[in-house]
């Protein structure tokens, strides 16, 4: 439904699965494990026994668009998308971990590259079933890209003029994500930015 209904009313439709998903998840104390109720209109769960509050839960995930310059972005492939399908890197941040801490580790181990400094961009929740995404572009440093710890069965090079077209919905070697998806937006905008020269070169050193 996200993807032909109006940003703010799909603003509206993540924030009630969010917290659909929280409810179901979530019916019995995470410290004394009796049934909670619910409380506050429901963005809260009490507990009656013990008297903790649980609040409904946010994981973040960082997502990237990996560039050299302004002619190649590297993307990944899951076993699981439609055939052809291709999207940037992602994954959970950790515990003590920063935003651009996980960036890095992230792609170092799903496609065993080295970056320069993330950039942010945008967010967007993804309440399947509590996530926040968080939106970078980085710059490429070394290495040559490979399948690290498994989660993807591809990990590539794409250049500008196919991901445009993918983009545009011309012939192209890769599938992108839909419009609702924020690595679409990100894709757009390294488009954006590389076609006006706006897009930084790879650092050196």
């Amino acid at each position: 439904a996200a993807a032909s209904l109006p940003r703010a009313d799909a603003g509206l439709a993540a924030h009630a699965a969010a917290l659909v998903n929280w409810h179901r998840r979530h019916g019995h104390c995470s410290v004394c494990g009796a049934p909670t109720a619910v409380a506050e209109g429901g963005i809260l769960r009490r507990c009656p026994r013990c008297g903790a509050e649980h609040h409904p839960r946010t994981d973040p995930v960082v997502i990237m668009v990996v560039y050299d310059g302004a002619e190649r972005v590297l993307l990944g492939r899951s076993p699981a998308w439609p055939p052809g399908r291709y999207s940037a890197l992602a994954g959970f941040v950790e515990p003590g971990e920063s935003l651009e801490e996980a960036v890095v580790r992230e792609v170092r181990e799903e496609a065993a590259v080295e970056l320069g400094p993330p950039r942010y961009v945008s967010s967007q929740p993804w309440p399947f079933p509590s996530s926040l995404m968080l939106g970078f572009l980085v710059p490429w440093r070394s290495g040559e890209p490979r399948v690290g710890d498994g989660e993807l069965e591809d990990v590539r090079w794409f250049g500008r003029e196919a991901v445009t077209a993918a983009i545009e919905g011309r012939e192209a070697p890769l599938d992108v994500p839909p419009r609702l998806a924020i690595a679409r937006r990100l894709l757009e905008r390294w488009v954006t930015e590389s076609a006006n020269g706006l897009a930084p070169a790879r650092p050196r050193g």
